[in-house]
C-alpha cells in the first residue's frame, strides 16, 4: 500500500502552546505562509494577500453562518441536559448529540427555557426525540415551533456558539468565531480560513480586480470526524449539505476562460466546488452546473482536480481528512515538511491560528 494511503503517514507532533486559543486582532494581522511554487515558500502577513493574487483571479468564500448549536435544557424530571446540534435533516428536525444520551429513548422530551424569570408555556422551546442515529450515537430531535423565523429567534436566545474542543482557554467572543460575510445559518463550526478577512482587505482585493463568489456548506460532522481506519481509502465521509449557485458557476467559467485562477477560501469551499464537479460528471454534463444537495466527497493524494487552482487554509489536525485534502494539492511529504517549518517558526495552529496560501 502507498504511504499516501496510510493513516499513520499523516501524523505529526504539535507542541500544545502552538494551538491558538484566541484570534489575532485585527483579523488580517495573522501570519501567512505562502507556497508560491513547487519548491519555494515565503513568510508573510495575511493583510498582504492582494500582492500574491492577480487581477482576474476568483476567490470563492463559504457564506455559512455558525449557529448557537450548544443548548442547555432539562428533561421531564428536571434533570439537566446538554445538546449539540449537528445537522438539520429537515425543517425543525435536527441530528444532535445529547448528554447524557442513554436516558433519551424515543418520545423523550427536552425543555429549553427562554427566560429564567418566566414560567409561562410560551417561554419554552420543546424538542422530542423521534429517532436514534447509529453512526453518531446521536438523536434526531423534532422541535415544536410554528415557523422558521421563530425557531431561529429562539435558538439565538437560548443557544451558545460552540468553540472547537481544543480551544479551552479562549477569551474570544462569539462574533470572532464568525466570518464577516457569514449569511446563511446552519454551520456548527466556522469555515476558519475565512476568519482572517476584514472589510478593508476585501475592498483592497476588489480594487485590484480580484473577483469574489460564494458557496454555502454548512460545516458539520463530516469536516471534523476523525479518520480512524489504517487504509484511508476505506474511510467513509459523512455527507454535508452544499449549494453552489448559478452566479458562482458562471464566475468560475468566466475566470477559467480568461486564464484566471479559482482560489478556494478554505477546505469547505474545496469540498463544495469539487463535489459539484463530481455531481456534474454523474449527470453526464460536460460543463460545470449549479448544485444544491449533499456531498460525501473525500479528497486525498491521487485526486484529479477539476475546479480548484489554489487554496487559502489554516493548519489542520494530525490524521484529519483536511490534512489529506491539502496533501492532495501539494503532496503529503512537502506539506508535512512545511508544517515542521511552521512549528519551528512558531506559527499558530488550528481554528484561531495563522493561514497558508497555496498557489501552484
Amino acid at each position: 500500500m502507498s504511504s499516501d494511503h496510510l493513516l499513520s503517514s499523516y501524523d505529526y507532533y504539535l507542541p500544545a502552546d502552538l494551538i491558538a486559543q484566541n484570534p489575532v486582532i485585527p483579523r488580517d494581522h495573522s501570519r501567512l505562509l505562502v507556497i508560491n511554487s513547487s519548491t519555494s515558500h515565503i513568510h508573510s502577513i495575511f493583510r498582504n494577500l492582494p500582492q500574491w493574487l492577480l487581477p482576474g483571479d476568483l476567490l470563492v468564500f463559504n457564506n455559512t453562518r455558525v449557529i448557537p448549536a450548544r443548548l442547555y435544557g432539562k428533561n421531564s424530571t428536571g434533570a439537566p441536559v446538554e445538546i449539540l446540534l449537528l445537522e438539520e435533516q429537515e425543517p425543525f428536525c435536527w441530528l444532535a448529540l445529547v448528554k447524557p444520551g442513554k436516558r433519551f429513548k424515543l418520545g423523550s422530551e427536552i425543555y429549553f427555557k427562554l427566560d429564567n424569570n418566566d414560567e409561562n408555556e410560551d417561554n419554552f422551546l420543546v424538542a422530542t426525540v423521534i429517532d436514534r442515529d447509529e453512526e453518531t450515537g446521536g438523536r434526531l430531535l423534532k422541535f415544536e415551533v410554528d415557523s422558521l423565523d421563530l425557531f431561529w429567534k429562539k435558538i439565538e436566545t437560548i443557544g451558545q456558539i460552540p468553540f472547537p474542543p481544543y480551544v479551552t482557554e479562549s477569551e474570544a467572543n462569539p462574533s470572532q468565531y464568525q466570518t464577516i460575510y457569514a449569511q446563511k445559518p446552519g454551520a456548527v463550526a466556522a469555515p476558519t480560513a475565512g476568519l482572517h478577512f476584514t472589510e478593508e482587505l476585501l475592498a483592497k482585493l476588489q480594487q485590484k480586480g480580484i473577483n469574489q463568489a460564494y458557496i454555502t456548506l454548512h460545516v458539520g460532522l463530516g469536516t471534523f470526524r476523525p479518520v480512524d481506519i489504517d487504509n484511508i481509502k476505506e474511510h467513509k465521509m459523512h455527507q454535508e449539505w452544499i449549494e453552489v449557485p448559478d452566479v458562482t458557476v458562471e464566475k468560475i467559467k468566466e475566470t477559467k476562460a480568461n486564464g484566471g485562477r479559482v482560489i478556494a477560501v478554505g477546505t469547505t469551499v474545496v469540498r463544495a466546488l469539487e463535489g459539484t464537479a463530481k455531481a456534474t460528471e454523474m449527470a453526464n454534463k460536460q460543463e460545470l452546473i449549479p448544485f444544491r444537495g449533499k456531498t460525501d466527497i473525500f479528497i486525498y493524494p491521487g485526486y484529479s482536480w477539476r475546479v480548484v487552482d489554489g487554496l487559502i487554509t489554516n493548519f489542520h489536525l494530525p490524521k484529519s481528512s483536511l490534512l489529506m485534502l491539502v496533501s492532495a494539492l501539494i503532496g503529503r511529504e512537502r506539506l508535512l515538511n512545511l508544517y515542521q517549518i511552521a512549528i519551528e517558526e512558531k506559527y499558530r495552529f488550528y481554528s484561531f491560528g495563522d493561514g497558508m496560501l497555496i498557489l501552484l
